[in-house]
């Protein structure tokens, strides 16, 4: 992933695609950032794994800034967020829909044998682990304890 964004940067500035080159240095930052956290905690960078959560951190924030902009009558800037937004989300594994979150639901707790919601950190935990990036945990979260008190 770090290289293809890198080619990308490049190419962007090549273009000179102010919108574009602006939002992947702000990914590669953000990268380089994780990666210097990664070393203080005494492995030697980031894993594909903590880079999707970092971009899918990028894309909540940007989208509850976009909200805020709207709501406020600043719609230029909000256009800013959700180019931002486009630009970040073509870096992470596509979404899954309604019937892809519940069936990795039902096979998360089926794999760890979940029974009640005291379980829901265990399939909480095996979600992330097969599906970063591919779906909203908050709601993928709500689902799980709906699904686990049924």
């Amino acid at each position: 992933m770090r290289d293809r964004i890198n080619q990308d940067l490049k190419t962007a500035m090549l273009a000179k695609d102010k919108q574009r080159t602006g939002t992947l240095r702000l990914i590669s930052a953000a990268i380089k950032d994780r990666d210097i956290m990664a070393r203080g905690a005494g492995t030697t960078a980031a894993t594909e794994t903590e880079l999707i959560d970092l971009l899918a951190k990028m894309v909540k924030q940007r989208q509850e800034s976009a909200r805020i902009y709207e709501d406020n009558a600043r719609p230029e800037l909000a256009a800013q967020e959700k180019a931002e937004i486009a630009v970040i989300e073509e870096y992470l594994p596509r979404q899954l829909d309604e019937a892809g979150v519940k069936a990795a639901i039902e096979a998360a707790i089926a794999a760890t044998g979940a029974a009640g919601i005291k379980d829901m950190g265990k399939v909480m935990g095996e979600l992330k682990a097969h599906h970063a990036g591919a779906m909203d945990f908050a709601k993928a979260g709500a689902a799980v304890k709906a699904a686990l008190t049924a």
